[in-house]
């Protein structure tokens, strides 16, 4: 029943008490404020009824009963609910002449974007790749040298450059007039579009330090490889793999290409074969990270034989060239005259190669006024110098057995004191310039084949180390020592491999030089990582036959 108050204004009655209470005053009041209602209006309604809400119920949809359009904006709910929302009462019907909102429409068609903000390189932040994992970049750097604002200015939205960032993380944009501007094949060593230059340096080197891994072998001229190069390679006491690989093996297998199928198979697919040079049965392989050939110059080699009669070629020396950023380097092999006291044979090898090796060929010069063209070695900036070279111990073998039995903790310097090398640097006739990392490990040479044994033939070899690795530097300080030893797991050859392992600093270039441009040997490649599989299935196919026969032994 409704009736009217002192006003004039129409009342409801409360359905429980009979109170009326304005219309005025209800009008879409919630239940929620049915207390704060009741305590305004206590003269008027003297007992209020708390609403119990339902859960909400959708209305049943029949074909005579097509659903009802959305309301944009608003939630829609079931008339059962609504009309006790309304009323505050479970009973109570929906109120009459209620307010229902249409639509929102825009007024008019939405104004056209100015510029397009699609993005064909977006990439999503936490796509990493698996091979750029060992390159940590410090977090205060700005990677690619390009501020937020350039980047906002190159015609992307906020968004976009939001996304791009991880992009350019890793390659930095490049500005179409820059590109028609100029070449870019002639940068400077301090610009950022140089692809040698000091920008592209610190993005991959940010210590401007890379690690090289060299070893040396005298094979024996065994038919027979070693059943795997793990241990030769990829020694466990080594923390990371090395940036470049450098192998040099006298008297060489005869079959050269199965051996440096081997020595990819045992990188792996990340490292490629740079270059590879042989002269006769010196062989030397350069191997290095297949992200960083596009870096590296177009190598160059150079041979010589130090035999009187050069068809034999098993005696000499072979070097290869290149140059890494701004950096220039020469890795040189050689066997030395054989004989114990052949010293003087041999210091005339040494003269002989330094004045006969014909490098640089096309390379520059990284610093002419410091060159001298009776020497190859003083026209780079860094040189490694492994081989066989044939100086030995000068004391008999009963003399030299006696001081290896006294030896302990690694200090071979006993046996140093007789070594003919180690002289000869002292006396300067010999290797100027070069040095060579303390030795540690017993004498490489000569061993039985198979086993640790000293030669035990009617010869009796007194053991020597006669395998070395010296190096060479513009800077001394530019390189550091990491590993210096002999593997003593191969025993494949009377000699036992020798590696070192060194840290070398390298500068910005220019990119004036003829570039490799990311060639390698592509079917060694192939050939390496479909034996690596093939290794890795048989292996996968003996353990499954292993267990089974564990299991049918236990059954």
């Amino acid at each position: 029943m409704s009736e009217d108050g002192e006003n004039g204004a129409p009342r409801l009655s409360s359905p429980a008490t009979g109170n009326s209470v304005s219309h005025e005053r209800t009008r879409l009041q919630t239940p929620l404020t049915a207390r704060r209602l009741a305590k305004k209006n206590e003269d008027s309604w003297g007992e209020v009824t708390m609403y119990q809400p339902r859960p909400p119920s959708l209305p049943k949809l029949t074909r005579e009963d097509p659903p009802a359009p959305l309301v944009f904006g608003n939630h829609r709910e079931s008339p059962e609910f609504r009309g006790s929302s309304l009323s505050g009462s479970d009973g109570g019907e929906e109120r009459a002449g209620g307010v229902r909102l249409s639509p929102l429409q825009p007024r008019g068609p939405l104004p056209a974007l100015d510029r397009s903000i699609a993005s064909a390189p977006l990439r999503t932040t936490n796509r990493i790749d698996r091979d750029c994992l060992d390159y940590k970049m410090p977090g205060k750097q700005k990677l690619g040298g390009r501020s937020d604002s350039q980047l906002e200015n190159m015609g992307s939205d906020e968004i976009s450059v939001d996304t791009l960032r991880s992009f350019y993380s890793v390659l930095s944009p490049i500005r179409p007039q820059d590109m028609r501007s100029r070449s870019f094949l002639e940068g400077s060593v301090l610009g950022s579009s140089a692809l040698l230059g000091a920008e592209e340096l610190d993005r991959y080197f940010p210590n401007r330090t890379l690690g090289i891994y060299v070893v040396t072998w005298n094979m024996q001229g065994e038919r027979f490889l070693p059943a795997n190069l793990n241990d030769l390679l990829l020694p466990t006491d080594s923390e990371f793999a090395q940036d470049f690989y450098v192998v040099g093996v006298q008297e060489g297998c005869q079959d050269k290409r199965e051996w440096e199928i081997c020595i990819q198979e045992t990188l792996g697919p990340h490292y490629v074969m740079l270059y590879a040079a042989s002269h006769g049965v010196l062989y030397l392989n350069v191997f290095t990270r297949r992200d960083l050939i596009w870096f590296c110059s177009a190598p160059e080699h150079s041979t010589v034989t130090t035999r009187i009669i050069s068809q034999i070629k098993t005696k000499g020396a072979l070097g290869i060239a290149l140059t890494f950023f701004g950096t220039s380097f020469l890795f040189i092999t050689s066997h030395f005259t054989s004989g114990d006291a052949k010293v003087y044979e041999r210091v005339l090898d040494y003269n002989k190669i330094i004045e006969a090796l014909t490098l640089p060929k096309n390379l520059p010069d990284t610093n002419p006024y410091r060159s001298d063209v009776s020497d190859v070695t003083s026209r780079f900036d860094q040189v490694f110098w492994l081989g066989d070279f044939n100086f030995r111990l000068s004391r008999d073998r009963a003399d030299v057995e006696a001081i290896m039995a006294r030896t302990a903790g690694g200090d071979m310097s006993a046996l140093l004191e007789h070594d003919q090398l180690s002289q000869e640097l002292k006396n300067g006739s010999i290797f100027k310039g070069f040095r060579e990392a303390p030795i540690r490990f017993l004498p490489t040479y000569k061993f039985d084949i198979g086993c640790d044994q000293y030669d035990t033939t009617s010869k009796q070899r007194t053991p020597s180390y006669t395998d070395r690795i010296l190096f060479k530097s513009r800077n001394p300080s530019e390189i550091k020592v990491v590993k210096y030893n002999s593997c003593s797991s191969v025993k494949t050859s009377d000699h036992r491999p020798v590696v070192g392992v060194f840290q070398v600093k390298v500068r910005p270039g220019r990119d004036n030089v003829p570039l490799c441009a990311g060639q390698f040997d592509r079917a060694l490649y192939l050939e390496g990582i479909k034996r690596r599989m093939a290794a890795r299935e048989l292996r996968r196919a003996k353990e499954r036959m292993s267990s089974t026969s564990t299991v049918c032994s236990v059954c």
